[in-house]
Protein backbone atom coordinates (compact mmCIF):
# COMPACT_ATOMS: atom_id res chain seq x y z
CA UNK A 1 0.00 0.00 0.00
CA UNK A 2 0.68 3.39 -1.01
CA UNK A 3 1.07 5.39 2.51
CA UNK A 4 1.53 9.05 0.72
CA UNK A 5 3.01 10.39 -2.19
CA UNK A 6 4.12 13.88 -2.49
CA UNK A 7 7.38 16.27 -2.65
CA UNK A 8 9.87 16.19 0.16
CA UNK A 9 9.08 19.96 1.03
CA UNK A 10 5.55 19.30 1.88
CA UNK A 11 6.09 15.73 3.85
CA UNK A 12 9.10 17.23 5.83
CA UNK A 13 7.16 20.55 6.74
CA UNK A 14 4.41 18.48 8.25
CA UNK A 15 6.55 16.67 9.81
CA UNK A 16 8.93 19.59 11.25
CA UNK A 17 5.41 20.82 12.95
CA UNK A 18 4.70 17.95 15.26
CA UNK A 19 8.37 16.54 16.54
CA UNK A 20 8.92 19.55 18.24
CA UNK A 21 8.64 17.73 21.02
CA UNK A 22 10.34 14.09 20.15
CA UNK A 23 13.23 13.43 22.84
CA UNK A 24 16.57 11.93 21.74
CA UNK A 25 15.77 9.51 24.95
CA UNK A 26 13.04 7.33 25.67
CA UNK A 27 11.75 5.49 28.36
CA UNK A 28 9.24 3.92 25.53
CA UNK A 29 10.63 3.15 22.88
CA UNK A 30 7.60 4.04 20.77
CA UNK A 31 7.88 7.87 22.30
CA UNK A 32 10.86 8.49 19.34
CA UNK A 33 8.24 7.40 16.72
CA UNK A 34 5.77 9.50 14.66
CA UNK A 35 2.48 7.91 14.66
CA UNK A 36 1.27 7.85 10.75
CA UNK A 37 -2.67 7.34 10.59
CA UNK A 38 -4.10 7.39 7.27
CA UNK A 39 -7.63 8.08 6.26
CA UNK A 40 -8.00 8.33 2.11
CA UNK A 41 -6.17 10.91 1.29
CA UNK A 42 -5.71 12.66 4.61
CA UNK A 43 -2.70 11.37 7.07
CA UNK A 44 -2.64 12.59 10.74
CA UNK A 45 0.54 12.76 12.00
CA UNK A 46 1.26 12.83 16.11
CA UNK A 47 3.78 12.80 18.37
CA UNK A 48 3.23 12.42 22.04
CA UNK A 49 6.03 12.69 25.13
CA UNK A 50 3.63 11.67 27.44
CA UNK A 51 2.76 15.11 28.90
CA UNK A 52 2.44 16.81 25.49
CA UNK A 53 0.69 15.81 22.54
CA UNK A 54 1.13 17.45 18.73
CA UNK A 55 -1.14 16.41 15.81
CA UNK A 56 -1.30 17.93 11.91
CA UNK A 57 -3.56 16.49 9.62
CA UNK A 58 -2.47 17.00 6.06
CA UNK A 59 -3.15 15.72 2.49
CA UNK A 60 -0.24 13.80 1.38
CA UNK A 61 -1.78 11.71 -1.79
CA UNK A 62 -1.07 7.65 -2.00
CA UNK A 63 -3.39 4.64 -1.90
CA UNK A 64 -7.15 4.68 -0.81
CA UNK A 65 -7.71 3.04 2.42
CA UNK A 66 -6.89 3.08 6.24
CA UNK A 67 -4.11 2.35 7.66
CA UNK A 68 -1.88 3.43 10.66
CA UNK A 69 1.82 2.41 12.06
CA UNK A 70 4.58 4.41 13.94
CA UNK A 71 8.40 5.02 12.75
CA UNK A 72 11.11 6.64 13.96
CA UNK A 73 10.61 11.20 13.77
CA UNK A 74 14.43 11.93 13.92
CA UNK A 75 15.31 9.35 10.76
CA UNK A 76 12.58 10.16 8.84
CA UNK A 77 13.15 13.86 9.17
CA UNK A 78 16.95 13.22 8.50
CA UNK A 79 16.50 11.34 5.23
CA UNK A 80 14.58 14.27 4.10
CA UNK A 81 16.43 16.47 4.60
CA UNK A 82 18.86 14.95 2.47
CA UNK A 83 16.48 15.09 -0.15
CA UNK A 84 16.12 18.07 -2.63
CA UNK A 85 12.60 20.49 -2.28
CA UNK A 86 10.85 19.01 -5.13
CA UNK A 87 11.91 15.62 -4.79
CA UNK A 88 8.76 13.51 -5.40
CA UNK A 89 8.65 11.19 -2.16
CA UNK A 90 6.66 7.60 -1.44
CA UNK A 91 5.70 5.85 1.53
CA UNK A 92 4.99 2.20 1.15
CA UNK A 93 3.91 0.35 3.51
CA UNK A 94 5.39 -3.42 4.22
CA UNK A 95 4.97 -6.15 7.22
CA UNK A 96 6.62 -4.04 10.40
CA UNK A 97 8.08 -1.66 7.77
CA UNK A 98 7.81 1.25 5.87
CA UNK A 99 9.90 1.47 2.62
CA UNK A 100 10.60 5.51 1.54
CA UNK A 101 11.74 6.23 -1.94
CA UNK A 102 12.85 9.39 -3.61
CA UNK A 103 14.20 9.56 -6.98
CA UNK A 104 17.01 6.54 -6.71
CA UNK A 105 17.08 6.16 -3.81
CA UNK A 106 15.23 3.56 -1.27
CA UNK A 107 15.12 3.52 2.27
CA UNK A 108 13.42 0.80 4.57
CA UNK A 109 12.49 1.80 7.88
CA UNK A 110 11.62 -0.25 11.02
CA UNK A 111 8.18 0.19 12.39
CA UNK A 112 6.14 -0.24 15.74
CA UNK A 113 2.56 -1.02 16.28
CA UNK A 114 0.08 2.00 16.20
CA UNK A 115 -1.72 0.41 18.92
CA UNK A 116 1.52 1.26 21.07
CA UNK A 117 1.39 4.74 20.66
CA UNK A 118 0.29 6.63 24.13
CA UNK A 119 -2.58 9.10 23.15
CA UNK A 120 -3.14 11.97 25.89
CA UNK A 121 -6.56 11.51 27.14
CA UNK A 122 -8.76 14.60 26.65
CA UNK A 123 -10.28 16.32 29.70
CA UNK A 124 -13.88 16.16 28.83
CA UNK A 125 -14.99 19.33 30.39
CA UNK A 126 -13.25 23.15 29.81
CA UNK A 127 -13.33 26.68 29.19
CA UNK A 128 -13.21 27.69 25.48
CA UNK A 129 -11.71 31.29 24.60
CA UNK A 130 -10.37 32.28 20.87
CA UNK A 131 -7.68 34.89 20.62
CA UNK A 132 -5.88 36.19 17.90
CA UNK A 133 -2.74 35.00 16.98
CA UNK A 134 -0.24 37.53 17.40
CA UNK A 135 -2.14 38.79 20.81
CA UNK A 136 -1.44 35.15 22.50
CA UNK A 137 2.37 35.27 20.38
CA UNK A 138 2.91 38.45 21.97
CA UNK A 139 1.75 37.89 25.64
CA UNK A 140 4.07 34.64 25.65
CA UNK A 141 7.14 36.56 24.09
CA UNK A 142 6.66 39.28 26.56
CA UNK A 143 6.92 36.40 29.72
CA UNK A 144 8.42 33.18 28.61
CA UNK A 145 12.11 34.55 29.24
CA UNK A 146 11.56 35.11 32.88
CA UNK A 147 10.50 30.99 33.55
CA UNK A 148 12.30 29.13 35.96
CA UNK A 149 14.44 26.26 34.41
CA UNK A 150 14.70 23.88 37.09
CA UNK A 151 13.84 25.29 39.80
CA UNK A 152 12.79 22.51 43.06
CA UNK A 153 9.62 24.72 43.19
CA UNK A 154 7.99 23.09 40.59
CA UNK A 155 4.99 25.29 39.75
CA UNK A 156 8.01 28.01 38.68
CA UNK A 157 8.48 25.94 35.77
CA UNK A 158 6.19 27.25 33.21
CA UNK A 159 4.02 30.38 32.54
CA UNK A 160 0.92 31.32 34.32
CA UNK A 161 -2.31 31.44 32.53
CA UNK A 162 -5.00 33.87 34.06
CA UNK A 163 -8.29 34.83 32.84
CA UNK A 164 -10.45 37.18 34.63
CA UNK A 165 -13.60 38.85 33.09
CA UNK A 166 -12.47 40.56 29.78
CA UNK A 167 -8.50 40.44 30.56
CA UNK A 168 -6.36 37.52 30.01
CA UNK A 169 -3.10 37.56 31.87
CA UNK A 170 0.18 35.44 31.32
CA UNK A 171 3.03 35.61 34.07
CA UNK A 172 6.27 34.09 34.69
CA UNK A 173 8.82 34.06 37.40
CA UNK A 174 11.92 32.11 38.77
CA UNK A 175 11.95 33.61 41.84
CA UNK A 176 13.96 36.59 41.30
CA UNK A 177 12.24 38.26 38.37
CA UNK A 178 8.58 38.82 37.54
CA UNK A 179 7.60 39.06 34.14
CA UNK A 180 3.59 39.76 33.78
CA UNK A 181 2.03 40.84 30.18
CA UNK A 182 -2.51 41.17 29.94
CA UNK A 183 -4.50 41.53 26.82
CA UNK A 184 -8.24 42.77 26.96
CA UNK A 185 -10.50 40.44 24.73
CA UNK A 186 -14.10 40.66 23.81
CA UNK A 187 -16.00 37.89 25.50
CA UNK A 188 -16.54 37.70 29.36
CA UNK A 189 -14.31 34.96 31.16
CA UNK A 190 -14.78 33.28 34.31
CA UNK A 191 -11.90 33.61 36.54
CA UNK A 192 -9.55 30.56 36.05
CA UNK A 193 -5.55 30.24 36.20
CA UNK A 194 -3.28 27.20 34.95
CA UNK A 195 0.21 26.65 34.65
CA UNK A 196 1.77 25.66 31.29
CA UNK A 197 4.48 23.60 31.71
CA UNK A 198 8.14 25.04 29.98
CA UNK A 199 8.63 22.50 27.38
CA UNK A 200 4.83 23.47 26.58
CA UNK A 201 5.51 26.76 25.96
CA UNK A 202 8.13 26.72 23.50
CA UNK A 203 6.50 24.28 21.68
CA UNK A 204 3.37 26.97 21.64
CA UNK A 205 5.90 29.99 20.52
CA UNK A 206 7.13 27.84 17.58
CA UNK A 207 3.72 27.16 16.13
CA UNK A 208 2.17 31.24 16.81
CA UNK A 209 2.72 33.27 13.75
CA UNK A 210 2.55 36.78 14.33
CA UNK A 211 -0.31 37.88 12.19
CA UNK A 212 -1.47 41.13 11.95
CA UNK A 213 -4.18 41.44 9.05
CA UNK A 214 -7.36 40.48 9.58
CA UNK A 215 -7.44 38.31 12.37
CA UNK A 216 -8.88 35.17 11.35
CA UNK A 217 -6.37 33.30 12.36
CA UNK A 218 -6.95 33.09 15.77
CA UNK A 219 -6.11 30.13 18.40
CA UNK A 220 -8.76 28.19 19.82
CA UNK A 221 -7.99 27.47 23.47
CA UNK A 222 -9.34 24.94 25.95
CA UNK A 223 -8.65 25.44 29.59
CA UNK A 224 -9.63 22.38 32.03
CA UNK A 225 -8.25 22.04 35.80
CA UNK A 226 -5.58 19.53 34.18
CA UNK A 227 -5.01 19.69 30.31
CA UNK A 228 -4.71 22.88 28.49
CA UNK A 229 -5.35 22.51 24.41
CA UNK A 230 -4.38 24.88 21.76
CA UNK A 231 -5.96 24.49 18.06
CA UNK A 232 -4.10 27.08 15.53
CA UNK A 233 -2.90 26.42 11.64
CA UNK A 234 -4.39 22.90 11.60
CA UNK A 235 -2.11 22.00 14.92
CA UNK A 236 -3.83 20.04 17.53
CA UNK A 237 -1.99 21.03 20.65
CA UNK A 238 -2.56 19.21 24.21
CA UNK A 239 -0.57 19.70 27.50
CA UNK A 240 -0.56 18.95 31.03
CA UNK A 241 -1.02 21.09 33.41
CA UNK A 242 1.37 21.60 36.45
CA UNK A 243 -0.30 21.07 39.84
CA UNK A 244 0.53 23.68 42.23
CA UNK A 245 -0.29 27.06 43.62
CA UNK A 246 1.01 29.94 41.70
CA UNK A 247 2.59 32.69 43.68
CA UNK A 248 0.26 35.48 44.26
CA UNK A 249 1.84 38.01 41.41
CA UNK A 250 -0.06 41.01 42.52
CA UNK A 251 1.50 40.98 45.90
CA UNK A 252 5.14 40.54 43.73
CA UNK A 253 4.24 44.01 42.17
CA UNK A 254 5.33 46.94 44.18
CA UNK A 255 3.17 49.84 44.13
CA UNK A 256 4.45 52.64 46.82
CA UNK A 257 7.87 53.74 44.49
CA UNK A 258 8.78 57.44 45.05
CA UNK A 259 11.71 57.37 43.29
CA UNK A 260 11.05 56.92 39.30
CA UNK A 261 13.34 57.62 36.19
CA UNK A 262 12.31 57.14 32.34
CA UNK A 263 15.06 57.12 30.14
CA UNK A 264 15.27 55.55 26.43
CA UNK A 265 15.27 51.94 26.14
CA UNK A 266 17.64 51.55 23.60
CA UNK A 267 20.02 53.89 24.75
CA UNK A 268 19.65 51.68 28.05
CA UNK A 269 20.09 48.40 26.72
CA UNK A 270 23.37 49.14 24.43
CA UNK A 271 24.93 50.62 27.49
CA UNK A 272 24.48 47.54 29.81
CA UNK A 273 25.41 45.57 27.09
CA UNK A 274 28.73 46.99 26.96
CA UNK A 275 28.90 47.16 30.83
CA UNK A 276 28.45 43.14 30.66
CA UNK A 277 31.19 42.75 28.92
CA UNK A 278 33.20 43.33 32.18
CA UNK A 279 31.32 40.77 33.94
CA UNK A 280 31.98 36.50 34.30
CA UNK A 281 29.77 33.86 33.45
CA UNK A 282 29.47 33.13 37.10
CA UNK A 283 28.93 36.74 37.89
CA UNK A 284 26.72 39.02 36.31
CA UNK A 285 26.54 41.48 38.67
CA UNK A 286 26.49 45.57 37.64
CA UNK A 287 25.69 48.48 39.78
CA UNK A 288 23.36 51.70 39.10
CA UNK A 289 23.89 54.53 40.49
CA UNK A 290 21.06 57.25 40.05
CA UNK A 291 22.09 61.07 41.22
CA UNK A 292 20.39 64.23 40.29
CA UNK A 293 20.64 64.24 36.04
CA UNK A 294 22.36 61.26 35.55
CA UNK A 295 22.79 57.48 36.13
CA UNK A 296 25.76 55.46 36.16
CA UNK A 297 26.49 51.88 35.17
CA UNK A 298 29.63 50.02 36.70
CA UNK A 299 30.40 46.88 36.35
CA UNK A 300 33.79 44.87 37.45
CA UNK A 301 35.25 41.06 37.28
CA UNK A 302 37.75 39.43 39.75
CA UNK A 303 40.59 40.57 37.67
CA UNK A 304 40.09 44.35 38.13
CA UNK A 305 38.46 45.41 35.38
CA UNK A 306 36.39 47.88 35.22
CA UNK A 307 33.22 49.83 32.85
CA UNK A 308 31.27 52.54 33.78
CA UNK A 309 29.10 54.60 31.87
CA UNK A 310 27.17 57.95 32.31
CA UNK A 311 23.24 58.13 31.21
CA UNK A 312 21.76 61.98 31.13
CA UNK A 313 18.30 61.88 32.60
CA UNK A 314 15.34 63.14 34.62
CA UNK A 315 16.19 62.78 37.82
CA UNK A 316 15.71 64.92 40.66
CA UNK A 317 15.37 62.89 43.50
CA UNK A 318 17.93 61.45 46.23
CA UNK A 319 21.09 59.39 45.03
CA UNK A 320 20.45 55.68 45.27
CA UNK A 321 22.35 52.94 44.42
CA UNK A 322 21.74 49.05 43.69
CA UNK A 323 22.99 46.08 42.14
CA UNK A 324 21.46 43.88 39.40
CA UNK A 325 22.24 40.67 37.40
CA UNK A 326 22.58 42.56 33.94
CA UNK A 327 21.05 39.68 32.44
CA UNK A 328 17.84 40.35 33.79
CA UNK A 329 17.96 43.61 32.77
CA UNK A 330 19.06 43.11 28.96
CA UNK A 331 16.77 40.14 28.12
CA UNK A 332 13.41 42.41 29.21
CA UNK A 333 14.93 45.41 26.65
CA UNK A 334 15.79 43.19 24.36
CA UNK A 335 12.45 41.41 24.34
CA UNK A 336 10.24 44.91 23.30
CA UNK A 337 10.53 47.96 20.59
CA UNK A 338 8.71 50.57 23.28
CA UNK A 339 11.03 53.95 22.61
CA UNK A 340 11.11 54.68 26.69
CA UNK A 341 11.23 52.74 29.55
CA UNK A 342 10.39 53.86 33.21
CA UNK A 343 12.22 52.46 36.25
CA UNK A 344 10.54 52.75 39.56
CA UNK A 345 11.61 51.68 43.27
CA UNK A 346 10.75 52.58 47.00
CA UNK A 347 14.65 52.06 48.09
CA UNK A 348 18.10 50.55 47.41
CA UNK A 349 16.94 47.38 48.97
CA UNK A 350 13.52 47.36 47.32
CA UNK A 351 12.48 45.27 44.06
CA UNK A 352 12.31 47.64 40.54
CA UNK A 353 9.30 47.91 38.82
CA UNK A 354 10.14 48.36 35.22
CA UNK A 355 7.23 49.68 32.75
CA UNK A 356 7.12 50.90 29.75
CA UNK A 357 4.81 54.63 29.50
CA UNK A 358 3.56 53.50 25.80
CA UNK A 359 2.65 50.04 26.50
CA UNK A 360 0.12 49.50 29.96
CA UNK A 361 -0.16 46.00 29.41
CA UNK A 362 3.38 44.62 30.75
CA UNK A 363 5.01 45.14 34.01
CA UNK A 364 8.33 43.69 34.93
CA UNK A 365 10.04 43.15 38.21
CA UNK A 366 13.29 42.39 39.38
CA UNK A 367 14.74 42.22 42.59
CA UNK A 368 18.00 43.87 43.65
CA UNK A 369 21.48 41.51 43.90
CA UNK A 370 24.13 42.57 47.09
CA UNK A 371 27.68 42.80 45.49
Amino acid sequence: MIVLKDTQAKLLGALQAVCGIVERRHTLPVLANVLIRKSGPSIALTTSDLDIEVGHAVELGGDAGEFATTVSARKLIDILKAMPPDQIVTLTAEPGRLRLQGGRSRFTLHTLPAEQFPLVARAPHATTLRLPQHVLKSLVDQVSFAMAAHDIRYFLNGVLFNTDGRLVRLVATDGNRLALAEATVDAELPAQQVILPRKAVHELQRHLLDDQGDGSAGVEIRLAPAQASFELNGISFITKLIEGRYPDFNRAIPKANPHAVTLGRAALLECLQRASLMTSDKFRGIRLSLAPGALRIVSSNAEREEADEDIDVDYGGAPLEIGFNVTYLTEVLGETDAEMVTMALQDAASAVLFTFPERSDFKYVVSPMRL
